[in-house]
């Protein structure tokens, strides 16, 4: 049994708390966050151990592995201590504010040994799995350019209430969910090695940005434009999407679907045809034992505890490797907005 813990008792913290606690091969031993009403409550209900010191929980406890879910500037440090005690360590994303603290934490674990994955959940949805899997198969040719883009109403008034709409705490639209799709713009692509055009433009908030725009370009030469705006009310859930442009054909790929228009000297895998072909989410994902606000965030947390119990041998999705190449393109954006007129 997988002795483990969380940290952050917000939205994703208690998330995590119910896919783990129904998982077979896993025991929830304690939970850590510095809102005692919080922990009271979790406490009382559930039975598991409150903690509101961090290190003195991994101090008191026999523990194999962490999942922290704080605000991304409290990351580095819980990160660093959770693996310099040899534990696990599942992060929910960004993995750091600073690609050198995240660089820093991709050798330490490596050197350790050490199961370490970021919450990019993404990853774990079929359609987008399987848009990589076309890719991989040369489906389209060579790649000539990608659209990610995200929009949704999640900041639609000035707020200054959470962590969230403080830059300072890792808070705003780059950090906080433009981070998906750049995620995926280097699952497909690698690391950017340029960063141009960027915007990052407020909307309602005044310490930070609810919009980006920016171009990525990468090392064999691929452009990728990207457009993430969370003050979108015109969207009725947050929504990402890929597009992908080939010298063989465009892929797309949304939560509903994937679809795949191929050239006549297109490669076109096994189940697939000349022109148009549509895969939709429901034909494409495997089932899960616990279902809680889309498969994936359990399918990622499954893979996590295989990948300890050794029972999964790919390349983790999901490592830290992973996180760090999607910090260096955030980084990139940063920089490239700092060099541009405001207002």
């Amino acid at each position: 049994m997988l002795r483990t813990a969380i940290v952050g008792l917000g939205k994703m913290g208690l998330s995590h708390y119910a896919i783990l606690n129904t998982h077979p091969g896993v025991q929830v031993d304690a939970v850590c966050d510095t809102a005692g009403y919080l922990l009271s409550v979790v406490a009382k209900y559930t039975g598991v151990r409150p903690f509101s010191d961090f290190r003195k929980m991994l101090k008191t406890l026999r523990l194999d592995a962490v999942v922290i879910a704080t605000p991304t500037s409290t990351h580095y440090q819980l990160v660093r201590s959770a693996l310099d005690h040899g534990l696990h360590v599942f992060c929910e994303k960004p993995l750091s504010l600073s690609p050198k603290e995240s660089e820093e934490l991709v050798t330490l674990a490596e050197a350790r040994k050490l199961v370490a994955q970021v919450g990019y959940h993404n990853r774990f949805v079929a359609t987008f799995r399987e848009l990589k899997r076309l890719l991989v198969a040369r489906a389209i040719g060579d790649i000539t350019h990608v659209l990610a883009e995200a929009y949704g109403p999640v900041i639609l008034h000035p707020s200054t209430t959470t962590w969230r709409s403080r830059r300072s705490e890792g808070g705003g639209c780059l950090l906080d969910y433009a981070a998906h799709p750049i995620n995926l713009l280097t699952w497909y692509l690698g690391t950017p090695v340029a960063a141009g055009g960027t915007a990052l433009k407020s909307v309602f908030s005044s310490d930070t940005d609810d919009a980006v725009a920016a171009t990525l370009l990468f090392h064999g030469g691929e452009s990728a434009q990207l457009c993430v705006n969370w003050s979108d009310e015109s969207s009725r859930k947050m929504t990402t999407r890929i597009t992908i442009w080939g010298t063989a054909g465009r892929l797309f790929a949304d939560r509903q679907e994937c679809q795949a228009f191929l050239r006549s000297r297109a490669t076109a895998p096994a189940g697939y045809r000349d022109g148009w072909n549509v895969r939709f989410i429901t034909d494409l994902t495997d089932q899960v034992w616990f279902y809680l606000r889309g498969e994936e965030y359990s399918a990622q947390i499954d893979y996590f505890v295989r990948r300890i119990e050794g029972r999964q041998e790919d390349e983790n999705i999901n490592s830290f490797a992973s996180a760090f190449a999607t910090d260096r393109a955030i980084s990139m954006i940063i920089e490239d907005a700092s060099r541009r007129p405001h207002g």
